[in-house]
């Protein structure tokens, strides 16, 4: 029987506006504003906080080959001391051609990172959120 795995990041009623507010760096408030708006445009979900610094649209529930299963969100963000954090479900595999246009970033397994908005191509940024949040929907029914 799969085991449903208890996360420590859990959605909340936290208020994502006051969370954003609170960042000190006034380039890294304003894109992650942006973000915001770019995600909620492209989920058609309103943001929730999950833990207290990531901002999460959606969510999915996942079954993992160990058997372990559990909910998390479709996509999301958190400005970390270093970069903007997003977080791109299924990882990057399938998105190759969008990260080559995307400009000035890095990965790791489901995150992108990026100093500022305008080291990037907006329309790309969203081409390629839009196209992990498909991805993951369609594989987690």
């Amino acid at each position: 029987m799969a085991k449903k795995v208890e996360l420590k990041t859990k959605v909340n009623d936290a208020s994502v506006e006051d969370f954003l507010n609170s960042v000190t760096d006034e380039q890294k408030r304003e894109d992650c504003f942006e973000i915001l708006r770019l995600m909620e445009q492209v989920t058609k979900e309103k943001p929730k906080m999950w833990g207290s610094s990531i901002v999460g649209f959606g969510s999915y529930h996942y079954k993992g080959a160990s058997g372990r299963e559990g909910d998390w969100l479709l996509t999301g963000f958190s400005p970390r001391k270093e970069n903007l954090t997003l977080y791109i479900m299924g990882g990057f595999d399938l998105h190759q051609d969008l990260l080559k246009k995307l400009g000035k970033h890095k990965t790791s397994v489901g995150c992108l990172y990026i100093k500022k908005l305008d080291d990037v191509d907006k329309e790309v940024l969203k081409e390629l959120v839009a196209e992990s949040v498909k991805t993951t929907k369609k594989l987690s029914k």
